[in-house]
């Protein structure tokens, strides 16, 4: 893959004020850009949210329909991992020390993912080439969905809007896959190389990592709960649907929605603007005000400062959100906002309705 350039030395100006000003809010509180002893906690509370109803599940003898419910906490507790925890550990923003980062950043695998095939999907393609056809996967067409007005249109486009929840349910089981095949691709790219690694390693490190986490979340059920075995694979499956709603429909609501640009780079592969200014323009946040929400998903509805400031903790999005909005308008830039959960929702299923027309 031919990297793209980002040129627009007119808006230059925008970067380096938004980086001072930004720099300036820290430097004044004297704080971290980094996660403090509350990202411990919250950690604490989303790894017990998943583990806690599988202890239950092991130990007690229970009725056969409380799997569901119990299923149903450990999603949300599998998302809340891979967004409040594993997110910004890979990022290196949950903590100062190096060796907590990756520690956290193995909660990956926990939920049936890999770190390798996330960096290289996410921390690189998706953060670098955000909302670029043919560089960010996130938006490339996924079986029956066109997310982007580059893919070819089809027939089955016309309903995308009505069945694209329940797809988006399938997240993390299709990853469980998918993922081996993800990683041939970034070898052919370079990336395997670029991170120091080879394919033959990342090959075995993910098929021991992903075998066992499928032995333990499903094979320990089996031997030592009293559920039958059907049970047992239909709470997997309502654990990963929960998880996989969730955070597919978090993650789209940032870019798949009517205020986002997806532009195109020019014969030179050059994209016209500066890099700051496309990460704006291409990321939407959403639900600002809602504290409860913000703590859930990782503060992840606040995307647009996550995208500039990948390297900052989730926690401090809120306090550096004002900062930022307030630079761009000073520039004469959009800053990109539904102003509730159900209005961003409300965006994204009616791009999904133009683009399937």
């Amino acid at each position: 893959m031919k990297p793209l350039k980002f040129v627009n030395k007119d808006k230059g100006q925008f970067t380096a004020t938004l980086r001072k000003n930004v720099n300036d809010y820290f430097v004044q509180k004297g704080i971290s850009t980094k996660g403090n002893f509350w990202m411990l906690i919250k950690s604490a509370v989303m790894l017990s949210a998943y583990f806690a109803p599988f202890v239950l599940i092991l130990t007690l003898p229970l009725y056969s329909w409380v799997i569901f419910p119990l299923s149903v906490l450990m999603g949300i507790g599998m998302a809340g991992i891979g967004m409040s925890v594993m997110h910004d550990a890979v990022h290196g923003s949950f903590s100062q020390k190096g060796w907590l980062n990756k520690l956290f950043g193995t909660t990956m695998y926990f939920i049936g993912g890999n770190t390798f095939a996330w960096k290289a999907q996410h921390n690189i393609l998706h953060h670098t080439y955000t909302n670029i056809d043919g560089f960010d996967e996130d938006i490339e067409p996924k079986g029956s969905m066109r997310f982007s007005k580059q893919t070819p249109l089809k027939k089955i486009h016309r309903f995308q809007h009505i069945y694209v929840f329940f797809l988006y349910c399938f997240l993390t089981l299709s990853r469980i896959v998918s993922e081996f095949f993800r990683i041939v691709k970034y070898n052919k790219l370079g990336i395997t190389k670029t991170m120091g690694t080879t394919l033959t390693k990342e090959m075995i490190r993910m098929a021991i990592t992903k075998a066992a986490y499928l032995f333990i979340v499903i094979g320990f059920p089996m031997m030592f709960s009293g559920f039958s075995w059907w049970l047992i694979l239909l709470g997997f499956l309502v654990m990963n649907a929960v998880a996989g709603l969730f955070m597919s429909t978090v993650f789209q609501l940032a870019h798949v929605v009517e205020e986002t640009k997806q532009p195109l780079p020019n014969s030179e592969g050059v994209i016209d603007n500066e890099w700051t200014v496309h990460e704006l323009e291409t990321t939407a946040n959403f639900s600002r005000k809602s504290r409860v929400l913000g703590w859930m998903i990782g503060g992840l509805n606040y995307q647009i400062e996550h995208h500039l400031f990948p390297n900052i903790c989730h926690i401090h999005y809120r306090a550096i959100s004002p900062i930022v909005e307030k630079t761009a308008k000073e520039f004469g830039l959009r800053y990109n906002i539904n102003r509730t959960f159900f209005g961003a929702v409300g965006s994204h299923v009616r791009l999904l309705r133009a683009l399937g027309r």
